[in-house]
C-alpha cells in the first residue's frame, strides 16, 4: 500500500481573528502550506483534492459550503472538495480522508485545511455551540456542558488516583511555558506555580469555572486554522516539493458510547485506547517508539488521562510524570511542546491539524528555540471529539 507524506504546512496565528472572513483565514493557511511545499504557483496541476475540516460555520459564520468557496478563494478549480465534521476531532479525521484518498490510488496530492471563527460569537453562545456534541435529550436538554463533563471527570479522577490541583497547575504552567516560545499561540503568556496555585492571591488570578476546574485547567475559545499538504511518496509529484517529507507512519480512530453515562468506568477512554493502538499497529511502532506528543488538553485533566491510554504511564501515573519533569521539553517525552489546546489554543476544527503541523515542525528541526525536541523520529497527536466518543490518533516520523 502507498506512503503519504506531508510535503508542505501552514498556520495562522490562533487568538481572536473574528475580524476577519473565516475563507480568507483558511486561505492563508492554505497558501501557507502550499508556499512552504514550494508549488504555489504550481498549485494547479498538483493539488487534486482539498478537504476542509469545520465543525461551526454554518451556526456561527453563517456559512456553509466552505471548502467549495475555499477553492475559489485560491484559485485550485477545478479540485475536488469536500468539508469534514466530525466535532473537535474534524481536522484529524479530515488527515485520515485525505491519507485515504491518497492510498486508495483515487489521487496523488491532498490538502487538508482546518479552521474555525469562535470568537465571532460570545462566550456563552460559544459554549452553547459547543455542547450541541453532547445527546441532545439525556445530556444537552439538562444544561450540561464540555467544561462540566470535564470538571465531573477531574473530580472522579482525583478520588480514585489522588491527584492534587497543584498538580493540575504545574501542567498548565508547563504547557504555558512551551505556548509562550510559539508564535501561533492564543496565549503567550507564561505562568508561575505561585501565581495560579501557591499564593494567597492565586484564587483571584485562577478562579473557579466548573469545581475543580479554574480558569488556567482549560483552554481558551480561538480563532484560527492550519493546513497541511500530503502526497504519495511514490508519485512523480514529489520531485516538486521543497522541504524534507514526514510521513504519516499511522493513523487510527474509535469511538465510544455518545453518552457518557452509559460507559462502565467514566474514567476509561476506550475511543483513545483503540484509536492509539490502531496507529501504532499501522506504523510497526509502540508507545515507547515515541519521541514526543501533543495530546488533546482542551481542560488540562485530559493530557493526564489520554497520555495513560495511550499507553505512555500506568493509569493514575501521568501525575508523578509531570511532578519529575517527563513531560517537559527536556524530559524524557516531551508533551504539548507547542503549548497544547490549553495555551495554543482551539479552534475547533483547526485543532486536529494544528497538532500534526506540530508534529512536522519539530521532526524536520523547525521548532523555535527553548521548545525544540532534541532528535525527535516519531511523533504521536491525538485529537479527541466530544466527551471522547470519536477519538483520532496520528504518527509522524522522519523518512
Amino acid at each position: 500500500m502507498r506512503n503519504v507524506a506531508i510535503v508542505g504546512i501552514g498556520h495562522t496565528g490562533f487568538g481572536n481573528l473574528s475580524s476577519m472572513d473565516l475563507v480568507d483565514v483558511l486561505g492563508f493557511a492554505s497558501c501557507s502550506a502550499l508556499e512552504d511545499a514550494g508549488i504555489l504557483d504550481k498549485r494547479h496541476e498538483l493539488v487534486e483534492q482539498v478537504f476542509v475540516a469545520n465543525m461551526g460555520a454554518g451556526r456561527v459564520n453563517s456559512a456553509s459550503a466552505i471548502a467549495s468557496a475555499l477553492i475559489s478563494r485560491i484559485g485550485l478549480e477545478p479540485a475536488m472538495a469536500e468539508t469534514v465534521e466530525n466535532g473537535p476531532a474534524s481536522g484529524a479525521s479530515a488527515v485520515k480522508l485525505g491519507m485515504m484518498a491518497i492510498k486508495s490510488g483515487m489521487v496523488d496530492c491532498v490538502l487538508v485545511t482546518g479552521g474555525e471563527l469562535m470568537r465571532a460569537v460570545s462566550g456563552w453562545e460559544g459554549t452553547d455551540f459547543v455542547a450541541t456534541m453532547l445527546h441532545t435529550e439525556a445530556e444537552y436538554a439538562y444544561g450540561l456542558t464540555l467544561p462540566s463533563f470535564a470538571a465531573m471527570f477531574t473530580r472522579l479522577y482525583m478520588q480514585r488516583y489522588g491527584l492534587t490541583e497543584r498538580e493540575l497547575a504545574m501542567v498548565a504552567v508547563k504547557d504555558h511555558e512551551n505556548g509562550a516560545k510559539n508564535p501561533y499561540a492564543h496565549v503567550k503568556v507564561p505562568c508561575t506555580l505561585e501565581a495560579i496555585h501557591d499564593s494567597e492571591n492565586a484564587n483571584v488570578v485562577n478562579n473557579v469555572v466548573a469545581d475543580p476546574l479554574r480558569l488556567y485547567g482549560m483552554c481558551p475559545v480561538s480563532d484560527g486554522a492550519a493546513s497541511l499538504l500530503l502526497c504519495a511518496t511514490d508519485s512523480p509529484k514529489m520531485k516538486y516539493f521543497k522541504k524534507q517529507p514526514i510521513r504519516i507512519s499511522g493513523i487510527g480512530s474509535a469511538t465510544d458510547t455518545h453518552c457518557v453515562h452509559m460507559r462502565k468506568d467514566p474514567l476509561v477512554l476506550d475511543a483513545v485506547r483503540l484509536a492509539a493502538e490502531r496507529a501504532y499497529a499501522m506504523a510497526g511502532l509502540g508507545p515507547r517508539d515515541i519521541s514526543f506528543a501533543e495530546l488533546h488538553d482542551a481542560f488540562v485533566i485530559l493530557e493526564l488521562a489520554i497520555s495513560e491510554e495511550v499507553g505512555f504511564f500506568e493509569r493514575g501515573k501521568s501525575r508523578e510524570a509531570v511532578v519529575r519533569g517527563d513531560t517537559r521539553i527536556d524530559g524524557k517525552l516531551p508533551i504539548n511542546t507547542s503549548g497544547g489546546l490549553k495555551a495554543k489554543g482551539h479552534p475547533l476544527g483547526a485543532t486536529g491539524v494544528s497538532q500534526i503541523f506540530e508534529l512536522v515542525k519539530q521532526l524536520r528541526g523547525e521548532a523555535e528555540e527553548g521548545r525544540r525536541v532534541a532528535n525527535p523520529r516519531h511523533g504521536m497527536a491525538v485529537n479527541f471529539g466530544g466527551f471522547g466518543n470519536n477519538v483520532v490518533a496520528t504518527i509522524c516520523s522522519k523518512e
